[in-house]
């Protein structure tokens, strides 16, 4: 044989060897896929970040490592409707809120009918089993070519602060300003008398702070996360509404991994969104201590009272819907599955 013959055979079977580890190494590439989300990293106090923390451990231990998550709160990837935009044209995960899906689905706006629900449980069980859910799911793939993983609780239910005076009746909102998270929230606020003004998270303790807003709604967690209660004296826990975002990922992405990936990520969100749960309602009353040591008057507000903010609000955000354009079978099945079907009636 000659030398050149010998130097073609051994460059061959080198070149297959290398093509051979190439592909070996290809198969084995983990996948770096970016979660985005609003809020600080800091466990004690925001709850997404919690949720996506974990998310993150689970889905590289469930996967073997195939598929890898890089974090980024802050909202480091721009604010709502940018990181939606960014999921619907590219391979990424993103938990967003109102704001962010809303745009795309207007019908959520219906889950967030004031006094749905009177717990937890009758909260979950209305996003886990409930047909309204399933059919926002499926308009939100339709419409965008996003996928709706996770309905992610971000620290209890709605509650009012204001730094003006104590409110214990709908009716001491009247002339006050209220900072709006969206138009629902501005139609809320209207109904009991008090003004509502959109402002960005990023602004709000600010707004607070110079009088711009005399008062917001959030959460528990939010008013720590945000340091509220430095601008702030009165905590009224009406738990008008269940505070909660939604993580959700490219379709594309997700339909492109193999089923065994596929299937090993959904149990991850799965039990990532449970541990979030637990940990959650775990939370909610020392987070309400807190506040009160820190200086906040909380307010809980009597059956009776609970019943006006129910009987002036539920009317008036419904009227809001029905303005909006949204179709009243929405609002049919998602009261159905609220066991509520009687209000429309």
């Amino acid at each position: 044989m000659t030398s050149s013959k010998r130097f073609s055979l051994t460059a061959l079977a080198s070149a297959c060897l290398l093509g051979s580890a190439l592909l070996t190494g290809q198969a084995m590439a983990a996948t770096t896929i970016n979660l985005s989300y609003n809020g600080a990293p800091d466990p004690d106090k925001n709850a997404v970040h919690v949720f996506a923390a974990n998310l993150k451990e689970l889905v590289e231990d469930k996967t073997d490592g195939e598929i890898l998550l890089e974090l980024y709160p802050n909202s480091m990837l721009g604010e709502e409707e940018d990181r939606m935009e960014q999921t619907m044209n590219t391979p990424k995960l993103n938990v967003a809120s109102f704001a962010g899906v809303s745009p795309l689905v207007d019908e959520i706006f219906v889950s967030a009918i004031p006094f749905l629900f009177d717990d937890f449980d009758d909260a979950r069980a209305f996003f886990d089993e409930g047909d309204y859910w399933r059919e926002i799911e499926a308009t939100l793939k339709e419409r965008a070519g996003v996928d709706m993983l996770a309905v992610v609780e971000e620290g209890g239910f709605l509650a009012f602060t204001n730094n003006e005076k104590p409110i214990t009746h709908p009716d001491e909102f009247e002339g006050l300003r209220f900072r709006a998270m969206d138009p629902s929230q501005v139609a809320l606020y209207e109904s009991f008398g008090a003004s509502g003004t959109p402002i960005p998270w990023t602004e709000v303790y600010m707004s607070l702070r110079t009088g711009v807003a005399d008062g917001q709604m959030n959460p528990p967690m939010y008013i720590i996360l945000g340091s509220l209660y430095e601008v702030q004296d009165y905590l009224t826990l009406a738990n008008i509404q269940y505070s909660n975002q939604f993580l959700v990922g490219n379709s594309q992405m997700i339909e492109g991994w193999d089923d065994d990936v596929r299937d090993a990520f959904m149990e991850a969100v799965a039990e990532a969104n449970q541990n979030a749960r637990v940990h959650n309602e775990s939370q909610v009353e020392e987070r309400i201590a807190f506040l009160e040591e820190q200086g906040m008057e909380v307010i809980r507000p009597s059956e009776d009272d609970l019943a006006a903010f129910r009987d002036i609000g539920q009317p008036a955000y419904l009227e809001w819907l029905s303005d909006r354009g949204i179709e009243q079978r929405w609002i049919d099945m998602a009261l159905e599955d609220a066991g509520m079907s009687d209000l429309t009636d």
